[in-house]
């Protein structure tokens, strides 16, 4: 038998975890049925990670790395601050598109029963989300876009325009797309 390479198999049982995150019905996760869906007793599990709060840790890493990667991409590569949150909007949504399991971590549904610290962690992320969008509104003001708007309010409205969207795509059993009709929906923040 081949050996794996070094984080191999957690890379493994982080990925089966967000496929069965995937799951509208939103079922209760256990380790058992983790440990049955990868083929490996939880014992195995528990050679990789310490409790599942701690596998639910690397998905929300995961999230944050991807996340904040591209926000910084995005806040380096576009001069103009209104294009800037445009682009953080569409990516964010889009990140949901393609990872339907993580948007159950995004809107905190795959987190409840679990270790509160897990949605603590998420709450910070979202008020990360909501710096950066404040960070380039104020660009946006400065250069005279979205005049007459507050900073702080205009990045709130934002991101409750996103998790809005992502938990509408969650509670549609992801049928509803978080990008659907975007452009016209964005027209509303578009100033």
């Amino acid at each position: 038998m081949a050996k794996r390479a070094p984080g191999e198999r957690r890379k493994e049982i982080l990925q089966v975890l967000a496929s069965m995150l995937e799951n509208p019905k939103g079922e209760k996760i256990t380790t058992a049925l983790l440990a049955a869906r990868l083929d490996v007793s939880e014992a195995a599990l528990y050679r990789h990670f310490a409790s599942k709060a701690q596998m639910f840790e690397g998905l929300i890493e995961f999230i944050e790395e991807s996340v904040f990667t591209l926000v910084n991409q995005i806040q380096t590569e576009e001069p103009d601050g209104a294009k800037q949150v445009e682009k953080i909007v569409a990516m964010l949504l889009a990140f949901a598109h393609k990872n339907q399991g993580m948007t159950r971590v995004l809107i905190g549904d795959a987190l409840v029963n679990e270790d509160e610290r897990l949605q603590a962690r998420m709450n910070q992320l979202h008020d990360r989300l909501e710096s950066s969008l404040r960070q380039s509104a104020r660009l946006a003001m400065t250069a005279g876009a979205l005049p007459g708007l507050d900073a702080a309010a205009y990045a709130n409205a934002v991101i409750c325009f996103v998790a809005g969207r992502w938990h509408q795509f969650a509670k549609s059993g992801f049928r509803k797309s978080p990008i659907e009709n975007l452009p016209q929906a964005w027209q509303v923040f578009a100033g």
